[in-house]
């Protein structure tokens, strides 16, 4: 996300070559970057910070317990920020607020941020919306909003331990179609512009699965202004400008 001042990344899950590549797709250095604000420590969001926070010193801004856990997990010293979840803070012309989502990390959280522009919401990684998190997304232009799994196609998936169906599952695991459309649901406003599913499982979940639950929903509650999209891993989406 960029400003006229300010560019930050939200995680950084790809390795670091990959980072720099897609940066430079949009003509964009990874030395431009003012920072990265983590959700959580699990890999799929940190495993660009050695080829990126580690080796250009760039700043990371995430709470205690998430800086202790990354550092720990890649043997790495981050220059990090600290905040405390549920504080605000300014990072140039960003203004970001966070807020405690229900995952099994450390200290989850999510993110809004206000920018001149507009408001771009971050809720990914959790098991379900809590009454904080909808509230403190609610004023979103933007949102990304987990859309995990289709619940059948997980419960039949041959690949994973029920183990680890039970935990993605859990009201502190990961949304469900279902479950991201009652966010929806519960958060839709004439503000609210563009939504992006995102954190599609590739084995328990389709875009077309996704993209049909979350249409219907917003036909119900009168969202059709809002443009949907998904996120892919593969294929970056197209740049949006506010």
């Amino acid at each position: 996300m960029e400003t006229p001042e300010t560019r930050l990344l939200i995680d950084a899950g790809f390795s670091g070559r990959q980072i720099r590549q897609r940066l430079a797709g949009i003509a964009r250095s990874a030395e431009s970057v003012h920072g990265i604000l983590i959700t959580h420590e699990h890999s799929d969001h940190i495993s660009g910070l050695t080829g990126l926070a580690s080796k250009l010193k760039m700043p990371v801004y995430c709470n205690r317990l998430t800086k202790e856990a990354i550092e720990s997990q890649l043997e790495i010293q981050i220059d990090a920020r600290i905040f405390t979840t549920g504080d605000s803070f300014t990072i140039g012309d960003v203004l970001v607020e966070t807020f405690s989502v229900p995952h099994d990390a450390s200290d989850p959280c999510g993110y809004l941020l206000r920018t001149v522009g507009g408001n771009v919401g971050f809720l990914t990684d959790l098991g379900h919306a809590t009454k904080l998190a909808l509230e403190r997304i609610r004023p979103a232009n933007v949102l990304l909003l987990e859309t995990n799994h289709d619940v059948k196609m997980l419960q039949e998936c041959p690949k994973r331990p029920w183990s680890l169906k039970q935990r993605i599952l859990s009201r502190h695991g990961h949304l469900s179609n279902e479950g991201a459309a009652g966010v929806v649901e519960q958060i839709m406003s004439a503000d609210l512009r563009h939504l992006y599913m995102g954190h599609l499982s590739r084995e328990c979940n389709k875009p077309e699965i996704a993209h049909r639950v979350i249409s219907d929903c917003l036909k119900r509650t009168g969202g059709t202004h809002v443009a949907l999209s998904h996120a892919s891993q593969d294929v970056p989406c197209a740049t949006l400008t506010l």
